[in-house]
């Protein structure tokens, strides 16, 4: 296992905090675009920025296309509609079920065989996301819950069918989810929201800046980072990095958008991130000590 460079480790902070941050912009700006809509610009961007130096993978379109849907379409229609009734630090709290989803398909599909550390995390996710549904401030919205964790769970699906994808680099596969992905949102916004044009029009310098930092630097540069780190070393070694993304999304939201975690809320949120924890970082294993020949 290669060890971590400095700048490694100042890219994996960084995508953290880049994607944390990702749901305090997104929050800030669902209060004016419908958030399927949202996510539609958000790929346009995102699009427009990276296909014109990524060659058309003719042989893949379908398999992106799928993807796109799952990945892209889906997943986050159901997470960033969820996420328009429940504050940017719980989203991002409920969003780290994506770990044990992925686990547990992994198990179900690919036939892995999860040994016991990750069995125990995924039931304290499971147990700190459900101490976070009973928040009694989140009683009204067990929707959005459901919708976040059914966010998660699509990601997952779309992790499964990106890792059966053969000969497309990291790159193209982003720019071309993101050339897919703007039709489909688009055309989810049209069936399921309305007043697009007024939202359009009537967006000011804030909620434009959102857009942009939601499709250049969420997406664009915070999954070029992770990708490029995703090369260079094994995911376990990589991963626990994410762990400070719902960190970041919890003090963003507070400082930002005026949030309060409330105490069961915080408590669940800190057994979320503890059983992802078990799930992600492997146990180091101590070496036996070498006896001394006697002489």
């Amino acid at each position: 296992m290669t060890a971590l460079r400095p700048l490694d480790i100042l890219m994996g902070v960084s995508v953290a905090v880049i994607w944390g941050m990702g749901f305090v912009f997104a929050k800030a700006a669902i209060n004016h675009f419908p958030p399927i809509l949202l996510m539609a610009l958000r790929f346009a961007v995102t699009a427009l920025a990276l296909v014109w130096f990524a060659k058309p993978p003719f042989g893949a379109m379908w398999q992106l296309f799928a993807i796109a849907w799952v990945s892209a379409a889906v997943q986050y229609s159901l997470t960033f509609t969820g996420l328009q009734a429940v504050d940017a630090g719980i989203g991002a709290l409920i969003i780290q079920l994506e770990v044990p989803f992925l686990v547990l398909l992994g198990a179900l599909v690919l036939k892995e065989r999860p040994g016991l550390r990750k069995w125990i995390g995924i039931v304290l996710a499971f147990v700190g996301a459900a101490l976070i549904a009973g928040e009694p401030k989140l009683h009204s919205a067990w929707l959005a819950i459901v919708l976040l964790a059914g966010g998660a769970l699509t990601w997952a699906i779309g992790q499964m069918m990106v890792r059966q994808l053969q000969g497309v680099d990291a790159m193209t596969t982003l720019a071309w989810v993101a050339v897919f992905a703007t039709p489909q949102l688009t055309a989810w916004s049209l069936v399921f929201e309305s007043n697009h044009v007024e939202a359009i029009r009537s967006a000011g310098l804030v909620v434009w800046s959102a857009v942009i930092y939601l499709g250049l630097v969420m997406t664009a540069l915070g999954y070029g980072m992770w990708y490029t780190l995703v090369r260079k070393h094994p995911i376990s070694q990589i991963a626990p990095f994410l762990l400070l993304l719902p960190v970041t999304s919890v003090i963003g939201g507070i400082v930002f958008l005026g949030e309060r975690l409330h105490f069961l809320a915080a408590i669940g949120g800190a057994i979320v991130v503890a059983g992802v924890a078990f799930i992600l970082i492997e146990r180091i294993p101590v070496p036996r000590a070498v006896r001394k020949p006697i002489k």
